[in-house]
């Protein structure tokens, strides 16, 4: 069956303008182009658009989703399978931030009381939400869906006391980072304190026994590598992700 950009446009809900646009950055091509200068969509184009809609309500960049669908290994059978666990996933989420808001809310007007673990349920959850919005994708490819899954539900246990210091430990390993910048050297003793903090810190977030110098190591790369989080570290101090990452290599290796 084949479809007009307009017949293909009011059966999907997207837009001409985005379908154009989806056609000129090579990550939904019609199937040919009329005489008339029309493009026509096949139904290999019609399923694609719909893999592409479903990687957009996970909240995956329009680049992520062209390095999925591309990729020589992609498997829509497996895709369509990961889709309905990430969407069971998001629902489960979605419906621990509505109760946490539900009843914070209940607790100001004083018709329930909500404990301090509760409360903090909802920060958790941000936490994994931001992670999966931001770099899920990768982390998933690099790391594997069960891997990512223990750590989410490492960090939803976290008790009150372990989720505030995770928080302590990331200021101190962003302090101890710049305060090592300025020495210059990543083989210092600040910026080696600094490389045990964020190990102390990874070590709250990874599960049991997944830490390895090899792995540290790896992560320090993609800390250079990836633009998103070289921009965080060099938020801190300018050129503190490429410090950071020499530094954590020095550490590695003793």
């Amino acid at each position: 069956m084949e479809y007009s950009m307009n017949k293909l446009t009011k059966m999907s809900g997207v837009s001409t303008r985005t379908l154009r646009y989806y056609d000129e950055i090579g990550l939904l091509k019609p199937t040919r182009v009329a005489s008339s200068g029309y493009r026509i969509y096949g139904q290999e184009q019609a399923d694609t658009l719909q893999q592409i809609l479903l990687y957009r309500e996970l909240d995956f960049s329009l680049r992520d989703i062209k390095k999925l669908l591309f990729a020589p290994d992609y498997d829509r059978d497996r895709a369509f399978a990961s889709h309905l666990s990430a969407l069971r996933e998001k629902r489960e989420r979605l419906d621990t931030l509505i109760l946490n808001v539900t009843k914070s809310i209940a607790t100001m007007k004083g018709e329930v009381t909500m404990t301090d673990q509760e409360k903090f349920e909802g920060f958790k959850q941000k936490h994994i939400d931001n992670n999966e919005a931001k770099y899920g994708a990768e982390i998933r490819e690099k790391y594997g869906d069960e891997a990512i899954e223990l750590s989410n539900k490492k960090i939803k246990g976290m008790s009150e006391e372990q989720w505030q210091k995770s928080q302590e430990l990331s200021a101190e390993i962003n302090e101890a980072l710049k305060a090592a910048l300025t020495s210059g050297d990543p083989g210092s003793k600040i910026a080696q304190k600094a490389c045990d903090l964020h190990r102390q810190w990874l070590c709250m977030f990874w599960e049991e026994g997944a830490y390895s110098k090899e792995a540290h190591k790896g992560l320090a790369e993609t800390y250079v590598a990836d633009e998103r989080f070289k921009k965080y570290y060099d938020a801190i101090a300018d050129g503190a992700a490429v410090f950071l990452r020499d530094s954590i290599i020095i550490y590695c290796q003793e």
